[in-house]
C-alpha cells in the first residue's frame, strides 16, 4: 500500500471514529504511521481527502454494480440487478457515505462530485443506449442526463433507508420495488421482442 493509500485509509477510519470536525491531520497520519510532513507532500488539508474518498467509493460501488448486473440478463432484469445493488452500497457502506457528504458538502470540494461519478455515469449511458436501440424504451430522452437522474434517484431512494437506520427488511424490499417501478415507468419500459 502507497502511502498516499495509506493516509487514505487511515483518515476514513478516523472519520468513522472521531467524526470530520474533531478530526485532526494529527489523528490522521498517527493512524496510518507516517510524518505530518508526509501529509501534507499529498494533501493541503484533512478535507482535500473527501474527493479522493468520495472516488474510492464511486469505484466501489462500480465493483459491487458490475458484479451483480449479470451481460446475460434483460434491460428489466439489469436495471432490477441495478438497483439491488445499490441498495447493498448503502447498507454497507453507510457511515463512509455520510462522511463523504459532509465532508463535501463542508468545503470547496462538492464541485468535483460529478468528475467522480463520471464513470459510473458512463456505465449507466451506455446500458441506456443498448436498450434504447434495441427499442426497449422511449426514444425521447438525453441518455446521459436520464442516466444522472437514475443514479440520483435510486441511491437517493436507498439512502432513505440506510442513512436513516431504517433497516426493516420489510420496509427495504418495499423501497426496493418503489423505485424499480418508478425507473421503469419514467423509462417508457417495453418489452423486448
Amino acid at each position: 500500500m502507497s502511502k498516499k493509500e495509506a493516509i487514505v485509509h487511515a483518515a476514513i477510519q478516523v472519520f468513522r471514529e472521531k467524526g470530520i470536525e474533531k478530526t485532526t491531520v494529527s489523528h490522521i497520519v498517527k493512524a496510518a504511521g507516517i510524518a505530518q510532513g508526509t501529509f501534507y507532500l499529498y494533501f493541503p488539508s484533512k478535507l482535500a481527502l473527501m474527493p479522493v474518498i468520495a472516488e474510492e467509493m464511486v469505484e466501489k460501488t462500480m465493483e459491487i454494480v458490475k458484479e451483480n448486473v449479470q451481460d446475460e440478463a434483460s434491460f428489466e432484469e439489469k436495471l432490477e440487478q441495478f438497483v439491488d445493488a445499490i441498495f447493498v452500497v448503502a447498507r454497507d457502506y453507510n457511515e463512509i457515505q455520510a462522511l463523504i457528504y459532509a465532508g463535501l458538502a463542508s468545503t470547496e470540494h462538492l464541485k468535483e462530485w460529478e468528475t467522480v461519478y463520471d464513470p459510473f455515469y458512463k456505465w449507466l449511458s451506455e446500458l441506456l443506449k443498448e436498450a434504447e436501440q434495441a427499442d426497449i424504451m422511449r426514444k425521447t430522452m438525453h441518455i446521459e442526463r436520464t442516466a444522472k437522474l437514475v443514479i440520483g434517484l435510486v441511491e437517493s431512494a436507498a439512502e432513505q433507508v440506510y442513512l436513516y437506520d431504517n433497516t426493516d427488511e420489510t420496509e427495504v424490499k418495499q423501497q426496493k420495488a418503489e423505485v424499480l417501478s418508478f425507473v421503469c415507468h419514467a423509462l417508457g419500459i417495453h418489452p423486448s421482442n
